[in-house]
C-alpha cells in the first residue's frame, strides 16, 4: 500500500526490540487511544536472533495528533521494552543524495521516478567524480557537485561529501553506479543510510568489463544486488536482488543492456522500500516488509 502523500493524514511507525508477549496488543492499544486507524501492519519475530520487528501505517478517525506529540507519547512504551523506533508523517520525503560516475542509467531512472512522483524522495544534490551529468542535473533543477577523486584527493573529497550530507540534512545516500570505494570511516558514518547497486556477478567477475567476462563464460543468468554500504566491499546487508535469463544469442553489448535494466529496477525498489520505512537492518541481513 503506497503511503498517503497529503501531509498530516497518515503516519508510519517502525520499531524493533527483543521479542516478548503482548507487544502487538500494547502497540495497537496505544494507537487506538489516540484515535488511530491501522491501515496496514506487518511484523516479524526472528526466532534466530530473538528480535521483533514491526511496521504500522495508520491514519486517524478523529483529530490528528501532531507527529512530534505522538512520538513523545510513544517513547514511554518504547522505554518499557527497550525499543528502537521511528514515527514519521508518510508524506515527508526522504532527503536523498545521489552519487554517480560514468554510467548514468541508474541516475536517469531515479530522476525520472522522482519527477513523476513514484518515489517519495527529495534530491537536493547529485555528487560525481566526473563532470558528465551536470547538464542532466541542471535540467531537474538539482545542484551538481563535481568532486574529483584521486589517491591524493580521496580524503578531502570524502570530507566534502560528509559536509554536503550535513549541510543538506540528507537521510539517504544512493550510490547509483558510483565507481569509487568509500573509505571505512565514511562507510561507518553512513551506516544504514547508504545504498549501493552492483551486478550480481561479484565475486565471480571482478574488475573491468564484468559483462564481457560473463559472456566469455557463457552465463545463463545475470542479475543485480542492492545493499547497504558497510566496511566490506559489496558485502553489506542485502535489500533486494533480481535476475534475468539470457542465452547464447546474447553478445556482450546485449548483456550490458540487460544488466542495466535489472540494475535500475533493483535499485529503484530498494530506494522506494527504504524511503517508505520498509527495511530493517538485522545483523548482517535485512528484514523487508514489502
Amino acid at each position: 500500500m503506497a503511503p498517503n502523500r497529503e501531509p498530516g493524514r497518515e503516519y508510519i511507525l517502525t520499531l524493533s526490540c527483543l521479542d516478548g508477549p503482548g507487544l502487538v496488543y500494547e502497540i495497537a492499544a496505544f494507537l487506538k487511544q489516540y484515535g488511530a486507524n491501522i491501515r496496514s501492519s506487518q511484523q516479524l519475530d526472528d526466532r534466530r536472533t530473538g528480535r521483533f520487528f514491526m511496521r504500522v501505517q495508520f491514519d486517524f478517525v478523529a483529530a490528528v495528533t501532531p507527529v512530534d506529540e505522538l512520538s513523545q507519547a510513544f517513547a514511554e512504551v518504547a522505554h518499557r521494552h527497550s525499543m528502537a523506533f521511528d514515527l514519521v508523517d508518510s508524506a515527508t520525503p526522504t532527503r536523498t543524495l545521489i552519487m554517480v560516475s560514468k554510467f548514468g542509467h541508474c541516475l536517469n531512472d531515479l530522476l525520472y521516478r522522482y519527477r513523476i512522483g513514484t518515489l517519495n524522495i527529495e534530491i537536493p544534490v547529485i555528487v560525481s567524480n566526473h563532470p558528465d551529468y551536470a547538464a542532466l542535473a541542471a535540467s531537474y533543477g538539482i545542484e551538481y557537485r563535481h568532486l574529483p577523486v584521486t589517491i591524493a584527493s580521496k580524503a578531502g573529497a570524502e570530507a566534502e561529501l560528509l559536509d554536503l550530507i550535513a549541510e543538506h540534512d540528507i537521510d539517504l545516500v544512493v550510490l547509483a553506479r558510483y565507481m569509487q570505494v568509500l573509505s571505512p570511516e565514511t562507510s561507518h558514518a553512513l551506516s544504514g543510510r547508504a545504498i549501493n547497486i552492483h551486478h550480481s556477478f561479484l565475486p565471480s567477475f571482478k574488475g573491468a568489463k564484468p559483462y564481457h567476462q560473463a559472456h566469455d563464460r557463457g552465463v545463463k543468468l545475470i542479475g543485480a544486488t542492492a545493499h547497504y554500504v558497510n566496511d566490506d566491499l559489496d558485502e553489506g546487508p542485502i535489500i533486494e536482488q533480481d535476475v534475468v535469463r539470457v542465452d547464447h544469442d546474447y553478445g556482450p553489448d546485449e548483456l550490458v543492456a540487460a544488466g542495466r535494466d535489472v540494475e535500475t529496477q533493483v535499485l529503484s525498489r530498494a530506494v522506494q522500500w527504504h524511503s517508505e520505512r520498509r527495511v530493517f537492518p538485522n545483523d548482517n541481513r535485512t528484514v523487508v516488509f514489502r
